[in-house]
């Protein structure tokens, strides 16, 4: 488990280039930040006006193995022709290590953002998703975690309780609704999916557009099932999203098959998503990059929408899942 009272403090400029510059990589200029909460990232130049990204991976989150399955799975999917920005191998490695920090250089890609309401993008990363989760599925992380209640609900609930950012005066009331939430999550929630290795955390802000999507980032990469792969790029209302759906899953079908049963998960996927999310800011709190980026999450009115949010997503959980639309 992570130190929640570390930060990157240390991980000054000379640091960061002379880890880079132990690789054998000579950096002409560059190294710009990039915007990244939980690992540092950045960009920068060398000799030879090459193009690279560091990424500097947060310590004691994931250990050396795991970040290596991760590594393994990128590189499978780009040998596999599909577009994934998989880690660059220098001195045999993917994995490197200085002063304490583990870190990997990727190539620097450009594109632009991908386009959640263009339906021609989202039938591509229909198909694109269906060749990711065929490799996924020829073996499992053995190292890292597979999707369940215990990371995505009860140890953030853990979290939750004991954080001073939720005002003492709103606590009962937040907890009441969380529990309210979990309790109906317990309900919904079933493990009878077969668990394939995922991307993780495919919503639009890791797809880039380059003639054609572009996968990155895989540092939530674990087992789960296949529609955690596919339900963040649903966005709107209920109708909406059921074209999308349609549209996505039609695509997905030309390369594998899709166990529409997993539709039942979307609502549970969502809720554990959230109290997720509010944990993982709780326990960062420490790092100073947190505060400057969250600084909602010591107001009041935060955490009364968030008490608020609990109790929608209760409804949605109890209201008849998403599901295909019918063929005629």
């Amino acid at each position: 488990m992570t130190n929640p009272t570390f930060s990157f403090q240390t991980l000054t400029p000379d640091l960061i280039l002379d880890a880079i510059e132990s690789t054998g990589i000579r950096i002409d200029s560059g190294l710009t930040e990039l915007n990244s909460y939980e690992n540092r990232v950045f960009q920068l130049m060398d000799e030879d006006r090459q193009r690279y990204v560091a990424k500097f991976y947060r310590p004691e989150r994931w250990s050396d193995s795991q970040i290596g399955e991760e590594h393994s799975f990128a590189r499978e999917l780009s040998d596999s022709e599909i577009p994934v920005v998989a880690p660059l191998s220098l001195n045999g490695q993917t994995l490197h290590h200085f002063a304490g920090y583990a870190f990997t250089l990727f190539p620097s890609v450009g594109g632009r953002a991908y386009e959640i309401d263009n339906d021609d993008q989202l039938e591509w990363v229909g198909r694109y998703m269906a060749r990711i989760h065929q490799v996924g599925q020829q073996k499992l992380f053995s190292e890292r975690p597979t999707m369940g209640l215990d990371e995505y609900l009860y140890q953030p609930r853990a979290v939750l309780e004991r954080t001073s950012l939720i005002p003492a005066k709103l606590k009962p009331a937040f907890l009441t609704a969380l529990d309210s939430l979990i309790s109906e999550v317990e309900q919904y929630w079933t493990t009878d999916w077969a668990p394939v290795r995922l991307h993780g955390d495919c919503h639009p802000g890791n797809i880039l557009w380059r003639d054609g999507p572009l996968f990155v980032d895989l540092d939530d990469a674990r087992n789960g099932p296949v529609i955690q792969d596919l339900w963040m790029l649903l966005h709107g209302e209920r109708q909406e999203q059921l074209i999308q759906l349609d549209i996505l899953l039609e695509a997905y079908g030309e390369f594998a098959d899709f166990d529409s049963q997993q539709l039942k998960l979307i609502e549970p996927l969502r809720a554990m998503r959230m109290v997720h999310y509010l944990a993982w800011v709780a326990r960062r709190w420490q790092d100073p990059a947190f505060p400057k980026s969250f600084p909602w999450m010591t107001d009041e009115s935060f955490w009364l929408r968030q008490t608020s949010a609990f109790m929608e997503q209760v409804k949605l959980l109890q209201a008849p899942p998403l599901q295909l639309m019918p063929m005629y």
